[in-house]
């Protein structure tokens, strides 16, 4: 029980780290879109624990072993997706929610936006690929 604590919380550091990572790569492409050459990425202290509760995938890729990387990727979209829109109406409910989509025109409650399903898709590839590292089933014994 305590070696599954202790990678749950290895876990949830690593996909938090991986997620505010990302985040920031994400929004400094968006200011090179903007043709801002500063470049700056943004995130929020508030996302680190919803990309750290990614660690939660670590079972679940378990059980989609051997799936094709479609039918994985769909369900971790899926997933992600939903921890968004949950995250995102709590926050928002509590006036701290870090993002809001109302200005695109695929946005769902301005939490989530629909036009986002790729990166989600790919980044549950990688967060699957992050979390595979860290099983003790997949290590030999040093």
């Amino acid at each position: 029980m305590k070696q599954c604590v202790t990678n749950f919380i290895k876990n949830f550091l690593k996909c938090g780290l991986a997620g505010w990572c990302l985040e920031i790569l994400f929004t400094s492409m968006d200011a090179l879109r903007r043709r801002d050459m500063t470049l700056k990425g943004q995130t929020s202290l508030w996302m680190f624990p919803i990309y750290g509760s990614a660690a939660i995938l670590s079972p679940i890729s378990h059980l989609l072993r051997g799936k094709s990387a479609l039918t994985r990727g769909l369900t971790y979209m899926s997933l992600i997706f939903s921890a968004e829109y949950l995250t995102g109406r709590f926050l928002s409910g509590k006036k701290i929610c870090p993002w809001d989509y109302r200005r695109s025109r695929w946005n769902i409650g301005r939490v989530i936006r629909l036009d986002f399903a790729p990166y989600w898709f790919f980044v549950g590839l990688l967060y699957e690929q992050l979390l595979s590292s860290a099983r003790p089933e997949d290590s030999s014994p040093a």
